[in-house]
């Protein structure tokens, strides 16, 4: 019985979808950025807020959920926060995604915005771990644009010394449209990204000398 209850529960939106038909929902697409360019075996999938109810934008969670599925997803990282879930209409997508197996790492910041360098630097070093483990990897925000193209770019500035700013930026582009990158705030960030990093390293090791030698 448990389970029938879960099974209706767990697509909040289930009887909306029913409402529209197929032809009318917003189609969802998963971009695979190949990691090649910097030198890894892996791809990172880049996508837009499944099951997003806003506007002219219609689309069904349950069936967004299983095309990650499809897909050999394993671990997403959603960078909306849970009022943004809310407003898009999916309310339970974490829990969701942790019914269907998923590995969710939710590490949230606005939208428009760029995150914390500490909060950035968590998020890479999750990144890579689900990487390094050859774990299909998707992040996502609402658009999959701006905050996802800026936590790709700044993957591939960490991964490797020879990738520029512009480039990175070129290749997100290329992946996820003109709009990747949105905003002048996300476009500092990124070029400044590589200075602050190596100082918040090295401040990092600096404290952990300290604490050691004490």
């Amino acid at each position: 019985m448990r389970n029938e209850e879960m099974k209706t529960s767990e697509f909040d939106s289930s009887s909306e979808d029913e409402e529209v038909g197929e032809e009318q929902l917003t189609p969802f697409h998963i971009s695979w950025l190949p990691l090649s360019i910097v030198e890894c075996s892996q791809f990172l999938g880049i996508c837009a807020l499944p099951g997003c109810k806003y506007k002219d934008i219609c689309r069904s969670l349950q069936r967004d959920v299983e095309e990650l599925q499809n897909q050999g997803v394993q671990d997403v990282f959603v960078f909306c926060t849970r009022g943004e879930l809310n407003k898009y209409r999916v309310p339970s997508l974490l829990d969701v995604y942790q019914q269907r197996g998923f590995t969710v790492h939710h590490m949230p910041f606005a939208d428009g915005d760029a995150p914390e360098l500490e909060q950035c630097c968590r998020i890479l070093e999750e990144l890579q771990v689900s990487l390094e483990n050859n774990r299909r990897t998707v992040i996502h925000c609402y658009g999959g644009l701006g905050r996802s193209a800026l936590i790709a770019a700044c993957l591939l500035l960490q991964l490797s010394l020879a990738m520029t700013p512009n480039k990175a930026i070129e290749i997100l582009r290329e992946h996820r449209g003109g709009g990747a990158i949105q905003t002048v705030k996300q476009y500092n960030f990124l070029h400044e990204f590589r200075e602050r990093y190596s100082s918040y390293q090295e401040s990092r090791g600096a404290a952990s000398e300290r604490s050691v030698s004490r």
